[in-house]
C-alpha cells in the first residue's frame, strides 16, 4: 500500500485536469480559455464570456446572437418557484433562498439526459436565465413587494439592475456591473467548483450541481467574504482609524477581510480592474468615506504584510462596488453566485466529457479494535472528558 502526506484542505493536490481557466499566482495572471481576464474586461460581455467558458470559444456574431435570444425567453419564473418564495421567511439570507430555488428547478425540469447536447444547452441557458431572476425576486418579496418582471429589451446586466430597483439603470452603472460579473466567471477549482464537480460526478441533474454550488459558495471563507470586507469598513470608521484597527488585527492574529489569497502571491488582477470601476463609479456618482478607508487600508497592509505576499483579492473592492450600485450588502454573495454560474456550468459538461466519480481517500486516526460497552456500564461523554482532562493535568 502506497501512504500519500497528508495535506488540510488538499492544498496543492491536483483534482482534475481542465482547459477552462489559467492562473499564475506568483505573477498576477489570470485567463479564460487563454484569454487575459484584462482583455475580456475591455473588450467582452459576460454573455459571451459565459458561451466562451461553456462551449469553449468566442461565438461568432450569429452565436452569440442567438444564445443572448434564448436567455431573454427564459428569464420569467414558474409561478408555483413564486409562490415557495413567498413562503420563505423575510429574514432567511438570500443565498440560502437562492440554493433551495435553484434545487427546486430540478423539479420542473426533471428529464435527465446527460448525454443529449439539447438537454445541456438547455440547461445552462435556463440556470443563466433564471438564477438572476431569483436572485432580484427574493429581495423584492422580503419586503413585501410583488417582484418585477424581466424586460426583454435590456441586456443580461441592466435587466439584473432594474429587476433590483424597478428602475432601468444609468448606462455605465450597467456596463461596470457586467464587467464586474465576467471578472468573478471563473477560477479554476475553487470550494464551490470542486462542489459542483463532486456533485457532477454523480451523474445527477445539473440543478443539484448549482445548488450545492450555492452552497459552498454561501461560507465567509469563500463568497461571503466580500459581505464581510464591508462590515470591517463600516467597524473602522474612519481614514484616521485604519492604521490602529490594522494593529489590532496583527495583535489578536486576527484575519483581515478582503486580503491573503490561496493563489495570489501578488494583488489580484480582479482587484486591480475592480478598483479602476470603483473609481469610475464614485467619479460619476460621488465620492463617500469607504473607498478613502479602503485606500488607506491597502497602503497600511502593504507596508506592513506585502512581504509575505499578502494583497487585496476580489472581494476587497467587488464590495465597494456593489454598494455604489445600489445593491444590498447580503446580496453580494447572490451577485457572486449569479456570476459563477457559468464557471460551474462550463466545469459541469467538462466533468461529464470524461466522468468518473469523485472518491478521495483518508487517514484514520481513530481507535482500533474497541470493545461494545453495556449502555449501563457507559460514561457520559461529560465525564469522560472531565476525567480526560484530570488525568492530564
Amino acid at each position: 500500500m502506497t501512504f500519500c502526506e497528508y495535506k488540510p484542505g488538499l492544498e496543492g493536490i491536483p483534482a482534475t485536469q481542465s482547459s477552462i481557466s489559467y492562473v499564475d499566482g506568483q505573477k498576477g495572471i489570470l485567463e479564460y480559455r487563454g484569454i487575459n481576464i484584462d482583455e475580456l474586461a475591455k473588450s467582452s460581455n459576460f454573455l459571451e464570456t459565459s458561451y466562451l467558458l461553456i462551449w469553449g470559444g468566442l461565438p461568432t456574431k450569429d452565436e452569440l446572437a442567438e444564445f443572448e435570444h434564448e436567455i431573454r425567453y427564459h428569464r420569467r419564473l414558474k409561478y408555483r418557484i413564486r409562490d415557495m418564495m413567498k413562503c420563505f421567511p423575510e429574514s432567511g439570507h438570500p443565498m440560502d433562498a437562492l440554493q433551495a430555488c435553484a434545487a427546486a428547478l430540478g423539479l420542473f425540469y426533471s428529464r435527465r439526459a446527460l448525454d443529449d447536447p439539447a438537454y445541456i444547452r438547455a440547461a445552462v441557458v435556463r440556470l443563466l436565465a433564471k438564477i438572476p431572476t431569483m436572485v432580484a425576486a427574493f429581495q423584492l418579496m422580503r419586503k413585501g413587494n410583488d417582484p418585477v418582471q424581466p424586460r426583454d429589451d435590456l441586456d443580461y446586466s441592466a435587466n439584473f439592475l432594474y429587476m433590483l430597483n424597478e428602475q432601468e439603470p444609468d448606462e455605465l452603472a450597467a456596463h461596470i456591473f457586467d464587467v464586474c460579473l465576467t471578472l468573478h466567471a471563473e477560477h479554476t477549482i475553487n470550494a464551490s467548483t470542486f462542489s459542483a464537480m463532486v456533485t457532477a460526478s454523480t451523474l445527477t441533474d445539473p440543478y443539484a450541481v448549482i445548488a450545492s454550488a450555492v452552497g459552498t459558495l454561501a461560507g465567509p471563507l469563500h463568497g461571503g467574504a466580500n459581505e464581510e470586507v464591508i462590515t470591517m469598513l463600516e467597524e473602522i470608521g474612519s481614514v484616521e482609524n485604519v492604521r490602529p484597527y490594522l494593529d489590532g488585527c496583527l495583535q489578536r492574529k486576527a484575519k483581515i477581510m478582503g486580503f491573503g489569497h490561496r493563489v495570489y502571491k501578488v494583488k489580484d488582477p480582479r482587484a486591480i480592474i475592480l478598483q479602476n470601476l470603483a473609481e469610475q463609479l464614485f467619479e460619476k456618482f460621488g465620492r463617500d468615506d469607504y473607498y478613502d478607508i479602503a485606500v488607506e487600508l491597502e497602503t497600511a497592509v502593504e507596508e506592513r504584510l506585502g512581504h509575505k505576499g499578502i494583497y487585496p483579492n476580489v472581494d476587497f473592492y467587488s464590495g465597494l462596488v456593489y454598494r455604489k450600485l445600489g445593491i444590498p450588502t447580503d446580496l453580494f454573495t447572490p451577485v457572486f453566485a449569479i456570476a459563477r454560474v457559468s464557471g460551474w456550468l462550463a466545469h459541469w459538461k467538462e466533468q461529464l466529457a470524461e466522468n468518473r466519480i469523485f472518491r478521495p481517500t483518508q487517514i484514520y486516526t481513530g481507535a482500533r479494535n474497541a470493545s461494545y460497552v453495556p449502555i449501563e456500564q457507559r460514561q457520559s461523554t461529560h465525564d469522560r472528558a472531565l476525567l480526560a482532562s484530570l488525568i492530564a493535568e
